[in-house]
């Protein structure tokens, strides 16, 4: 178990006007950004036992990790905002991870590997697989590596069939199709990315929504892993444990 290493910081957001919470693991290696499943928290990632799957990684140097914060229960999963109210919150936590948490993950991780420039892996599982997604395709100058496990790609599953301006920003799977920005699809295409799904108990959105992002991926022609894993292998955490040792393995060598 790490203890001498991963700290915990809390920061006034200008974005949000409040604090927010997270914590770092590692003093070197390929900067890692996750997120939690739907209403969780940054020590999520700890206490599901990642960490210490990940940990091989963490201590040899190799991986450096920021577990971040949610927002749900003001944003995707609130019961007292209406449709706009919520995507506005959102769209505030957005410039919250792409204006003030990122920018500050790209520095520490430069401190922390002698002035080298990375670019970061992002990833989660469920709710977190979304938001790695979503970010990931919106602001890929940020990133190298997606490892997106048991998750949609859409808004459909919090807002229905509602479809503002800023609903439809947050889609992957509704604005990638009309994509023909040369800039925005090189940098996917010069990119690793991994989504994987099990197709056992609890999967059936998330196995439906990763078939879909497969089909787009491959008309925009960006090459993509796509895995599916066994009749099994169900939606939660020992599962997830398991993948992404696997693929961080095979993204780190």
């Amino acid at each position: 178990m790490l203890t001498d290493e991963d700290k915990l910081h809390k920061e006034y957001s200008h974005n949000l006007g409040r604090d927010m919470e997270y914590k770092i693991y590692g003093h070197a290696g390929k900067p890692m950004l996750v997120f939690p499943t739907s209403l969780g928290r940054f020590y999520q990632y700890e206490d599901s036992g990642m960490i210490d799957t990940l940990s091989s990684f963490i201590e040899a140097g190799k991986l450096q990790i920021w577990a971040c914060d949610s927002l749900d229960e003001e944003t995707f999963f609130s019961t007292h905002w209406n449709n706009e109210d919520r995507i506005h919150r959102h769209e505030q936590y957005d410039k919250y991870i792409a204006h003030e948490l990122i920018p500050g993950i790209l520095h520490e991780s430069k401190h922390s590997n002698g002035g080298t420039d990375q670019r970061i892996l992002i990833s989660g599982c469920s709710m977190g697989a979304y938001y790695s997604a979503s970010f990931f395709f919106r602001y890929p100058h940020y990133f190298d590596t997606l490892i997106a496990l048991s998750g949609v790609y859409s808004t459909y599953y919090f807002f229905g069939d509602y479809m503002s301006g800023n609903v439809y920003l947050n889609s992957p799977l509704h604005y990638l199709p009309g994509l023909t920005d040369e800039h925005y699809l090189n940098q996917y295409r010069s990119s690793t990315i991994i989504a994987c799904v099990g197709q056992g108990a609890y999967e059936d959105e998330m196995l439906h929504e990763t078939r879909l992002l497969q089909e787009v991926l491959g008309q925009k022609g960006i090459p993509a892993r796509i895995d599916y894993w066994g009749h099994d292998v169900s939606h939660d955490w020992p599962w997830w444990n398991k993948q992404i040792h696997y693929y961080v393995e095979g993204c780190l060598g």
